[in-house]
């Protein structure tokens, strides 16, 4: 099996073209190649494939063989990989509000629905940077899926493992539960991220994100992400602290998001209310995995 090792922000995963390859059991790979010790080493296994209803489709499994069904990062990566591979050919310029529109576009196939990425390609014809319209927010707590018998989780205090939390949840096309801190430097993630996914509120699991506060424009953030635990990057996660801050009064809606593997431009545009991403995708290496 062919494979492609990519990366945005820090969240890498293992790539394969299902234009060419056939996956039998992807939750079972996504398990085996995502090991860091014995495999590949990832935070899972993106599976690039034909679409009826779009230029691609991805599929995406996280390390513990869940699938999941949305990537930002991950999207990102596989709008440069569809590009430069000529899977699809780009269609019109995508128009950004309250920036310049990307040059070219594709729309591509998620378990959340069709996304439209924008593609900044460079002179080498290569793509730089991805503009990707994350679609909008869903905030009632019964479309996240949050079990409390609340409309919307904004501000809700909540206490996990006898320690008391103030929580907002958004919905991005995946659950996320967004917890604001002076200092996000002192929460142990890996004794909390685990508890608050799975959680009982949450019947699908949930994200987990800390929230710092730099500026009115900037925000700097730490991810527990579903299925994957610890992640250097949260593409839907960094749209839905965006949001989260917003609604709270944090940040205004045109912000930088910093994640320990980089950053993250965020616009959650008031006359759509669609939240805009733009990041970086890296193609790290090429290989082939030995079939059993």
């Amino acid at each position: 099996m062919r494979f492609t090792k990519m990366q945005g922000s820090g969240n890498d995963y293992v790539y394969v073209n299902c234009f060419e390859e056939k996956i039998a059991d992807p939750a079972k790979l996504a398990q085996v190649v995502s090991d860091r010790h014995f495999g590949i080493g990832s935070d899972g296994l993106i599976l690039i494939c034909p679409s009826q209803k779009a230029d691609v489709q991805m599929r995406i499994f996280n390390a513990d063989g869940s699938e999941a069904e949305m990537c930002g990062n991950g999207i990102r990566c596989v709008a440069k990989y569809t590009y430069e591979h000529k899977l699809a050919k780009a269609g019109e310029p995508l128009a950004v509000p309250d920036q310049p529109p990307c040059p070219a576009s594709l729309n591509i196939e998620t378990g959340s629905g069709i996304k439209t990425v924008g593609l900044t390609i460079d002179d080498n014809d290569k793509v730089q940077k991805v503009c990707v319209n994350m679609g909008q927010p869903k905030l009632a707590a019964r479309d996240i899926p949050v079990n409390l018998p609340v409309k919307e989780v904004i501000e809700q205090p909540m206490q996990f493992l006898n320690r008391a939390f103030v929580m907002t949840c958004v919905s991005m096309g995946n659950p996320h539960a967004v917890f604001f801190r002076d200092d996000i430097s002192l929460i142990e993630l890996e004794k909390f991220g685990p508890a608050i996914e799975k959680h009982t509120i949450f019947p699908h699991r949930t994200n987990v994100h800390f929230v710092q506060i730099d500026r009115s424009t900037e925000f700097t953030m730490r991810t527990w992400e579903r299925g994957s635990g610890i992640t250097l990057a949260c593409g839907t996660g960094a749209c839905a602290c965006c949001v989260a801050a917003v609604l709270t009064g944090r940040v205004e809606r045109i912000c930088v998001a910093h994640l320990p593997g980089g950053d993250l431009e965020l616009n959650w545009c008031q006359e759509d209310n669609c939240v805009y991403m733009t990041g970086p995708a890296v193609e790290v290496f090429e290989g082939i995995w030995p079939e059993e």
